[in-house]
């Protein structure tokens, strides 16, 4: 019998990361879905870099400023999620600039981001959440309540395929 994935049973402290989180894999199918219906690369490089202000900017702040310090110096999880943050900032940095957009350097992106997201909620959340004691979760919450992520819809749905082809 194949393995199944179950769903991850996350605490009520780091879950609002989470729900961030599933916005975060919307963005990356979102992207995909672009790609697939063949939308022009600049309509989804201003939905990235729109996703980027009100979304991954502050989610990333609450992550590095909030949660990280918990973690010692020298962990493995708390390099690579510098790490990723930081590639994923060059990445969204790369879509700012004048050169024009490019389909590969936004799959690029949405990959990154689908696989930093996994790597969280698989293993850094669980090794937090084992890590740290109710009180320290419950600091973090607090904090995190502090510093909401909230970015509102985008109004260019160039992910929904149109029937007439009008991308």
């Amino acid at each position: 019998m194949k393995d199944e994935l179950k769903p991850i049973k996350r605490s009520k402290q780091l879950a609002p990361l989470s729900r961030e989180h599933h916005d975060g894999l919307l963005f990356a199918w979102k992207i995909k879905q672009g790609i697939d219906n063949h939308t022009p690369a600049e309509r989804m490089r201003k939905y990235a870099l729109w996703f980027w202000k009100h979304h991954m900017k502050p989610h990333f702040y609450q992550e590095e400023k909030i949660l990280a310090p918990y973690l010692p110096d020298d962990n493995a999880m708390k390099k690579r999620l510098k790490e990723e943050h930081d590639h994923i900032r060059e990445l969204v940095i790369g879509l700012d600039e004048e050169t024009g957009p490019d389909k590969q350097h936004l799959i690029i992106l949405s990959d990154l981001l689908n696989q930093h997201i996994r790597f969280e909620e698989r293993e850094l959340f669980p090794f937090i959440e084992k890590l740290l004691t109710p009180e320290q979760l419950d600091k973090v919450f607090t904090e995190l309540e502090q510093h909401p992520v909230s970015c509102g819809e985008y109004e260019d749905e160039f992910w929904v395929k149109k029937s007439n082809n009008t991308q």
